[in-house]
């Protein structure tokens, strides 16, 4: 059967700072010399479809696995730091692993690219495989390796295999390759276009030596290459024997189905789904050392019938060291798609990009032309460009009452609060690391459940932390605790998950020094749903010349930071060289899970169950919950008089005076758009009205936010565990809500600086 057009590329040289965009029905300009395997059968039984389906995903799986089992990098075997794909013989998505989702989120980028530049000079044949860790190609940063196996039969290209693995050190100022203090890309690792590392089955010594060259730690990258490339070997020779079992043609023509079937689904889902622009809103602070400012991000989805469009006009320009590349930016988005829009689909993506198309600003933090500094992008601005997708996506799906049920709220460690820290082990050797607690991170509030306790980070799927006594192991360090931080998920009628916080003194060593990286310390980066409150931030606590030694002395380890007596020291978000010595104690803590829904209407037994299991405080309950309780532990009770006095009072509070739900007649029902939002008729025209008592609030072309009751409060009122923002920035913050001027229900907040206008989140295409 003849193959028919989808998208391919249009892709630029590694060294210009452009970017790549996706047009449908273009060509890839290969040279002549290769030749593509495009035949393949649609005659396929339903059975061998399924056979061969999840054969290929368990392959895409097992080849992560194996290299998670070879590499021993605490980095693969703790974190899954790494993903693995599969694609077609021109580079379209088949599957994509469970692992670091974004890692993978241009590999096709990165194969289209070879495929244009690598076809005629050095060629592309049997048993090769290249390597690259070029932002400005296709990697999140420079310790994303990528491994591109092209797989071959009889003579043809079939198809690509690929997997993406965070190396150890590939240089750059810091050990570790993290450099908070990088002026551009030139103070970071090595940059490696595609090359090719193997040639006809053979490991290239001269290529292999010019990467090794730049680490710290070449003789553990080298053993991350061969784990690479035994991941590859391994699912190479699993589809090579599927293709001997069920022939290339049946084969491929599983392999267009999978693509094909995952279109259609999500072409279904969005058949269901208004059109218009969803946008939202986030920031990321300090961007040098030194730096007071904020940069504002934004992300503008447009979802016009059967497509979607990304863009960030907005976003603050590329600076200091917080950037990342369009690939980084792509890959981020890519993430909250498939596991909102394609999850159905077993991480089938290619089907959904045949419908999206990404707009990058070229120039901005999130798009950032070379030679910017990305090396910290992951913890950064591929974050911050991930998680606020999860809210236009969200909103966008509850209009529609089943798809509403796979709306999910912002997760934990919405910016990775990152500790990088070096000196001599306990070995004797120098070592340079980053703290990978922060993965335990917390699911966000769902529209129908609460989210979940250190559930992980949405962004890879099967994360896991490394336990207490791998940490020590690996690592010059006592971990004195680690434990959920109550509070911390944010307040709704379904709670956000809570997280955690870790603290650890050095140990087998003089000292350590660290280098703190991180946003989201002042600005909450989870805001919650459709009036959900935010997270909590993330902080650091210090204490120099503490009394810790006298503690494990009585063999007595303390539970916070608090019981211990010392020097207070505040930690800025990117400060260097700092010293810890055995008597200094570090503690990190991570931002949780946002909340979903208007934290009066949670059902107040659920309150007190909170309160009792320690996930919510009772302050906490009192003051964003409204619920008074009575009793203590076991006898812990809800007082349901007082409850609902308190609760109609904070109605009050809100509007100023009595509430007055709307009396008048309903208008006729369009559609619902959130929770708290219905899209009616009025005069044969579509309105926007609360969902809660019918209130019409305005034309559907108009910003709703503008005709509800709004109220500015600090942003310390959102979440009890969050401080005072001027620690770390000059801008004030401030803390939004808009409510029903009717009935004072909750329609929705915003977390942003005073200054900023308000954000028009929702602007449906109306007649």
């Amino acid at each position: 059967m003849a193959d028919r057009p989808h998208p391919s590329s249009t892709i630029s040289g590694p060294h210009d700072g452009t970017t790549f965009s996706y047009i449908p029905g273009d060509t890839l300009a290969i040279h002549p010399s290769l030749t593509l395997h495009k035949e393949w059968t649609d005659k396929i039984d339903p059975i061998t479809y399924e056979v061969i389906r999840h054969n290929l995903w368990n392959i895409n799986e097992e080849l992560g696995m194996t290299i998670q089992r070879i590499s021993g990098s605490p980095v693969a075997m703790y974190a899954f730091d790494l993903n693995s794909s599969i694609f077609t013989e021109d580079g379209e998505f088949i599957y994509y692993g469970p692992y670091q989702l974004y890692m993978s989120g241009v590999s096709d980028v990165q194969v289209k690219w070879t495929l244009e530049y690598r076809s005629q000079n050095p060629g592309i044949f049997e048993d090769d495989m290249f390597l690259s860790n070029d932002p400005w190609v296709g990697a999140a940063h420079q310790m994303d390796v990528t491994l591109l196996t092209p797989v071959f039969w009889d003579g043809k290209l079939f198809c690509w295999i690929t997997n993406v693995l965070h190396q150890y050190d590939v240089g750059g100022i810091t050990p570790g390759s993290f450099c908070p203090n990088a002026r551009d890309s030139f103070d970071e690792g090595i940059l490696i276009p595609p090359v090719k590392i193997v040639e006809r089955g053979e490991l290239r010594r001269d290529i292999e030596g010019v990467y090794l060259r730049a680490s710290r730690k070449p003789y553990l990258v080298a053993l991350d290459l061969r784990a690479q490339i035994a991941g590859n070997n391994t699912a190479k020779r699993r589809i090579l024997g599927l293709i001997r079992r069920y022939g290339p043609e049946v084969v491929k023509g599983v392999m267009r189905k999978i693509i094909d079937n995952a279109e259609q689904a999500f072409l279904q889902k969005l058949a269901k789904l208004p059109d218009g622009v969803w946008r939202e809103r986030s920031y990321v602070e300090v961007a040098y050392v030194g730096d007071r400012k904020t940069y504002q991000v934004m992300l503008n989805m447009q979802k016009k019938g059967d497509r979607l469009v990304f863009d960030n006009a907005g976003t603050a320009p590329q600076v200091g060291a917080i950037n990342t590349t369009y690939s980084g930016w792509r890959g981020s988005i890519m993430t909250a798609i498939n596991e909102l829009l394609c999850w159905d689909q077993l991480y089938a993506i290619g089907g959904a990009l045949r419908h999206i198309e990404f707009q990058p600003s070229l120039g901005a933090f999130t798009s950032a032309a070379h030679p910017a500094s990305v090396s910290t992008a992951p913890v950064q601005a591929m974050e911050i460009s991930l998680y606020p997708a999860y809210n236009t996506i969200s909103k966008l799906l509850s209009g529609d009452p089943e798809l509403k049920r796979d709306a999910m709220c912002i997760g934990g460690t919405s910016q990775f609060p990152l500790t990088v820290f070096r000196g001599i082990d306990q070995w004797g050797e120098k070592f340079g690391y980053l703290l990978l607690d922060p993965m335990v991170g917390a699911i966000g509030a769902f529209s129908f459940r609460d989210g979940i306790a250190t559930g992980g980070q949405v962004r890879s799927p099967i994360c896991r932390i490394g336990n207490v006594e791998h940490n020590e192991q690996s690592f010059p360090l006592l971990v004195l605790y680690r434990r959920e931080n109550t509070d911390s998920g944010g307040a709704g009628k379904f709670r956000g998950g809570n997280s955690a916080a870790v603290s650890f003194i050095p140990h087998g060593t003089d000292g350590i020094v660290q280098d703190t990286e991180s946003s989201g310390a002042a600005i909450p980066t989870a805001p919650g749903l459709m009036g959900g409150y935010p997270a909590n931030t993330n902080y650091y606590r210090f204490k120099r010349g503490t009394d810790i030694q006298q503690w494990l002395a009585r063999r007595e380890i303390p539970g916070d930071v608090g019981e211990i007596s010392g020097e207070d020291v505040l930690l800025q978000l990117r400060q260097i060289d700092i010293q810890q010595g055995p008597d200094d104690v570090y503690e990190v803590a991570f931002a949780a899970g946002a909340g979903y829904g208007d934290p009066i209407e949670r059902d107040p037994e659920a309150v007190r169950k909170d309160v009792y299991l320690g996930d919510v405080s009772a302050h906490a309950a009192r003051e964003l919950f409204r619920v008074v309780l009575a009793g203590e532990e076991e006898d812990l009770r809800v007082d349901v008089a007082a409850t609902a006095a308190l609760r109609r009072q904070a109605v009050v509070e809100r509007l100023g005076r009595e509430p007055k739900p709307y009396a008048g007649p309903r208008l006729p029902l369009l559609r619902h758009l959130t929770d708290c939002l219905d899209l009616v008729k009025s005069d044969g025209r579509p309105w926007l009205g609360c969902a809660r008592c019918g209130q019409p609030l305005c034309d559907a072309r108009e910003n709703y936010k503008l005709h509800c009751h709004r109220i500015d409060r600090p942003i310390q009122a959102a979440n009890t565990l969050i401080g005072d923002p001027r620690r770390f920035i000059d801008d004030d913050v401030q803390f939004r809500q808009f409510c029903c001027p009717a009935c004072g229900g909750l329609v929705e907040n915003e977390v942003c600086r005073t200054a900023d206008p308000v954000l028009r989140d929702i602007e449906l295409d109306v007649e």
